[in-house]
């Protein structure tokens, strides 16, 4: 099941190359975070307020997405609270937080491909062990 997610992630990040504007449930699957749990921090960090189409669905651009993977990052692997994350943002200032987030991006792409890689040569030996 997670060779599933991880194929399908990497996927739907190819898919989405030279987009404009990304709705939540893309987002979703790009970042791995829950739609819900975007929109609680939409309340949390208040410059995190995604445009709106005229059926009210939220667009977010690349440069959300990148401070998204940012805050991931500090919430999920770092360890950070809430406070502290919002506070680590104004320090970097928006500018260069989504620089860093794009960075998380780049790494989880590599990450992914040299999954992919792994799973191939995996693969391939077993298939030499039962032939």
């Amino acid at each position: 099941m997670a060779a599933r997610r991880s194929q399908r992630g990497s996927g739907a990040q190819a898919s989405h190359e030279g987009k404009r504007y990304f709705r939540i449930g893309e987002v979703s699957e790009i970042t791995g975070v829950k739609p819900y749990v975007l929109r609680y921090w939409e309340t949390e960090f208040r410059w995190m307020v995604p445009a709106k189409s005229r059926s009210k669905q939220r667009l977010y651009r690349q440069k959300d997405i990148d401070i998204i993977l940012l805050i991931k990052k500090l919430l999920y692997d770092e360890r950070y609270t809430i406070a502290g994350a919002r506070r680590r943002l104004r320090e970097l200032g928006m500018g260069k937080a989504a620089e860093e987030g794009a960075q998380v991006r780049a790494a989880d792409v590599d990450a992914r491909a040299e999954l992919a890689r792994i799973r191939e040569s995996l693969l391939s030996v077993r298939a030499l062990l039962q032939g």
